[in-house]
């Protein structure tokens, strides 16, 4: 019996401009999916069939990560769906973590490899950026090039990304969650879009790709008004390419006066915004003052964890 447990992830730097090379800064945070699996008589989640549309993660991994008898799997999340937040990414880390735990022990890569091919071959499509933050918890940079704190690469097709280790100062996330949806795939076409006919797009994307570097020395130096700033510029970035939203733009007008910094997080047109504050209960209260969901989270200090028994205490 094994219990796996993965944190949210939030990109605090960089959406958009690193599916055009240029780099990206994502932190996890304490929200967690947590998965048990047992043997059983038949494969199930939840209680339901492997081929329900919404278990296809854990499908592609059990037919493909998996060679033994069947399974009982049960999953528990703080993290809301389609939220920007990364749930699908902490569901691929948990499955793939346990799975390999059933028969060895995993190290952190190991993880992070098994856990990005569940969601690439089930989305289509997809950059390690999540699943490795996911897996790893703190902070990492995603670049194009090796650097130094490297922790591992990952390719597809002639696509290389190299994953880097950051680590955080102190930081209290309040996630506004607009209750709507967003998807990935259509705001990637429309930046696609913009930037294949426009040259000012190819300018915004490059504004962010150096946002993001400062963003790396200022997270090193632990300097929150920094980070604030630069937040507030790459959300001025995001708006610009077409991602924002009314109901995005109404969270974080209520955050700024109480906040260092406030952006939108992830593909945009629905999802989240993140606020950095020293104030996070009066944060919330405005986002929920606003029709947003709030939640508090600090950064996750522990990425995948796996225990050996599901009635151990949830990791933390």
């Amino acid at each position: 019996m094994i219990a796996a447990s993965s944190p949210a992830k939030v990109i605090l730097f960089g959406e958009h401009a690193v599916v055009y090379g240029m780099g990206a800064i994502a932190l996890s945070l304490d929200l967690r999916m947590d998965l048990t699996i047992r043997p059983s008589e038949r494969t199930s989640v939840n209680g339901t069939s492997l081929d329900a549309p919404k278990n296809r993660y854990i499908k592609w991994a059990f037919e493909n990560l998996w060679s033994g008898g069947p399974l009982m799997m049960t999953t528990r999340s703080d993290i809301p769906a389609a939220s920007g937040l990364g749930s699908s990414a902490a569901l691929s880390c948990c499955i793939a973590a346990a799975l390999r735990s059933l028969v060895e022990r995993p190290d952190e890569e190991r993880i992070a490899r098994d856990a990005f091919d569940v969601e690439y071959n089930t989305q289509g499509r997809a950059s390690p950026t999540d699943t490795s933050c996911s897996c790893h918890g703190r902070a990492i940079r995603v670049s194009l090039e090796k650097g130094v704190d490297l922790l591992w690469s990952l390719g597809k097709d002639d696509r290389v990304w190299h994953i880097h280790d950051l680590d955080p100062p102190e930081l209290t996330m309040v996630v506004g969650f607009t209750r709507t949806p967003s998807i990935t795939s259509i705001q990637v076409r429309k930046v696609r879009n913009y930037y294949d006919r426009s040259g000012f797009a190819k300018e915004v994307i490059a504004e962010i790709g150096t946002i993001v570097d400062d963003g790396m020395r200022a997270i090193r130096e632990g300097d929150l008004v920094r980070i604030g700033e630069l937040m507030n510029r790459n959300h001025a970035c995001l708006s610009i390419l077409g991602v924002n939203t009314k109901e995005l733009q109404k969270l974080k007008d209520a955050c700024d006066p109480i906040s260092y910094g406030v952006k939108l997080t992830g593909a945009g047109g629905g999802g989240s915004i993140i606020a950095l504050t020293d104030d996070p209960d009066r944060v919330s209260k405005a986002i929920a003052a606003k029709g947003g969901r709030p939640y508090i989270a600090p950064v996750a200090r522990n990425g995948t964890v796996v225990v050996d028994s599901p009635d151990s205490e949830r990791a933390q």
